[in-house]
């Protein structure tokens, strides 16, 4: 598949061939555990890693490397891993890059089970965590150190919407001779290319916008094929076992079709609510990458081709009003997750930013406040009627006292 082909085109085709298929148009689903080998010799190759081909579904199989190829070409990538939960994704790629005595520079803002990871179990096994405000590169400049390995972030951050830039972020580590890992998850690769800014791996948690459907718990990691090599059989076969199953592997395949057509649409119904909730009377802040007046309004255009269909805010009544507004709405679903078709929302400080301390989440920009809404591929009027209907109307109750 040449690479002038645009993302929608090879999303759809790239790595597949329906002709070596007996012409099937969609992929087949391989639901094996292990291999057969054609003789005793070729068997002791592969395992040796000297002829290629699948031994056992916990390294590889024909579905998973069909999605891993296709999700490495769309990310402009060497090579792909696919695991069985974001978090797999991440564990792995951390287990098989650092050792006792290293250090890990990470964004002050993390997805909750990734700063508890980071915190409570790669910390007790010698590996020092830093958080650094990334969203100013010379901070990173002026932390990294012999001993930093690897620097980590999110861009857009779960759950404030901090972005950092990549390329700047990158140069620095790359300099130093730490590896850059990114989350891609919020923006997927049809809003932003990392390895393309100079990231060495991304991770993604495919649960989210690349299966697009939530009916799945899925991880990825792209880069260079030598490193995700060594996490496939360090991270992933040895060290986690966080495998994917080849039915999750056939539901993201399906999902990566529409992605391109649904991220348009996430991004432009999120950006009208983004909009309403900016000039409404009861809210009192508003974090969306879409907006002139976001602080990193001038970033998010140079490095993401659409603003998302993620939105932070915060009501000038605080959490009590947040929890009124939610359960209030009738059409926006009260949950965790992001990326499906349904909008969904919750509250981070008691749900997914739960695993943070009070102080914790106040040094790292998670106010008790904050309300995290994944905008759907509903109608957008539904959702601003459902949004206007639950949100508390100051001006009107002012009048009836």
């Amino acid at each position: 598949m040449t690479t002038s082909r645009s993302f929608s085109t090879r999303a759809i085709h790239s790595g597949y061939d329906p002709a070596a298929n007996d012409g099937a148009l969609t992929p087949p689903l391989h639901l094996t555990s292990t291999f057969v080998f054609e003789t005793a010799e070729a068997g002791g190759e592969m395992f040796a890693g000297t002829r290629p081909g699948h031994v056992y579904s916990r390294i590889s199989n024909p579905t998973l490397d069909l999605l891993e190829r296709r999700m490495a070409d769309l990310e402009g990538a060497e090579a792909g891993l696919a695991l069985a939960s974001g978090m797999g994704a991440i564990t792995a790629t951390l287990w098989t890059l650092v050792s006792p005595g290293d250090e890990v520079i990470v964004d002050r803002t993390l997805y909750g089970c990734t700063f508890a990871f980071m915190r409570h179990g790669l910390a007790r096994f010698g590996v020092t965590i830093t958080h650094v405000d990334l969203t100013d590169p010379e901070n990173l400049a002026a932390a990294i150190g012999p001993r930093t390995r690897v620097v980590y972030f999110e861009t857009p951050a779960n759950p404030n919407m901090r972005l950092v830039d990549i390329r700047r972020v990158s140069e620095i580590a790359r300099a130093a001779g730490a590896v850059t890992v990114v989350d891609n998850t919020y923006a997927t690769p049809r809003l932003t290319r990392p390895i393309e800014l100079g990231a060495d791996l991304v991770v993604h948690s495919a649960t989210k916008y690349l299966g697009g459907h939530g009916d799945l718990v899925a991880g990825l990691v792209v880069g260079d094929a030598e490193t995700v090599g060594r996490i496939r059989l360090e991270g992933l076969k040895d060290m986690t076992g966080a495998v994917m199953a080849p039915f999750n592997a056939m539901l993201i395949l399906r999902g990566l079709k529409t992605l391109s057509l649904r991220m348009e649409r996430h991004s432009a119904s999120a950006l009208a609510v983004a909009q309403m909730l900016n000039t409404h009377p009861a809210v009192a802040s508003v974090w969306y990458p879409g907006l002139a007046d976001f602080p990193q309004h001038d970033l998010a255009r140079r490095q993401m081709a659409l603003p998302g269909g993620m939105i932070a805010f915060e009501l000038t009544g605080g959490l009590a009003a947040g929890r009124e507004t939610m359960n209030r709405l009738g059409l926006i679903g009260r949950a965790v997750s992001l990326g499906d078709a349904e909008s969904l929302i919750q509250h981070p400080a008691s749900m997914t930013h739960s695993t943070y301390t009070p102080e914790e989440r106040a040094a790292y920009g998670i106010s008790d406040g904050l309300i995290r809404l994944s905008v759907g591929l509903e109608d957008p009027e539904d959702l601003l009627e459902d949004l206007e209907q639950a949100l508390p109307r100051p001006a009107l109750r002012r009048q009836s006292a």
